[in-house]
C-alpha cells in the first residue's frame, strides 16, 4: 500500500465516523428531543460522541490537506476552479468553513441557552443539526467524485 492509499483509508474511517454520527443525531437523538422538549437526549449523545467525534473531523482536516497535495492542488491553487480536483477541493474548504462557523454559532449563541434550560432554543438547535450533517453528507458526495477527476462547473 502507498502512502496516498493509507491517507484514504483513515480519511474514510474519519468521514464514516463524522458523517455517520450527525446522522444518528439527527435521524435518532434529535426527533426524540424535539417530541420530549428535552435537550438531554443531544447532550448525552454529544458527551458520548465528541470524544471520537472531533478527533475525527481533525483528521479528515489533515488527511484531506494531504491528500490534496498527492493530487498536485496545493493551497496556492484552493479557490482557482481550474480542476476538477481543485474544484473539489475549494468546495470541501468551503464546506468545512461553514460547518466550523455553525459549530461557534452553536457553541456560543445556541447550547448556552439551553443548557440553562431554554428549550424554546431546540428548533434554532435543531436547523443547526440539519445543516451540519446536510453539509457532512455533501461534503462525502463531493469526495467521491475525486476518483474520477472531480468535476467542473
Amino acid at each position: 500500500m502507498d502512502k496516498h492509499h493509507i491517507l484514504l483509508i483513515i480519511h474514510l474511517i474519519s468521514a464514516t465516523v463524522w458523517v455517520g454520527g450527525h446522522l444518528v443525531l439527527l435521524l435518532g437523538f434529535l426527533p426524540k428531543a424535539l417530541k420530549h422538549k428535552n435537550f438531554d437526549f443531544i447532550s448525552r449523545f454529544e458527551k458520548t460522541y465528541e470524544p471520537i467525534g472531533m478527533p475525527s473531523l481533525l483528521l479528515l482536516v489533515i488527511t484531506g490537506v494531504w491528500m490534496a497535495y498527492d493530487l498536485n492542488a496545493p493551497l496556492p491553487s484552493w479557490f482557482s476552479f481550474t480542476s476538477g480536483v481543485e474544484t473539489v477541493v475549494s468546495l470541501k474548504i468551503i464546506g468545512l468553513l461553514t460547518t466550523i462557523c455553525f459549530a461557534i454559532s452553536a457553541q456560543t449563541r445556541v447550547l448556552p441557552k439551553l443548557a440553562k434550560g431554554q428549550i424554546q432554543k431546540l428548533p434554532e438547535m435543531a436547523i443547526h443539526i440539519l445543516c451540519v450533517t446536510l453539509i457532512a453528507v455533501i461534503l462525502l458526495i463531493l469526495g467521491s467524485t475525486i476518483r474520477n477527476g472531480g468535476f467542473l462547473f
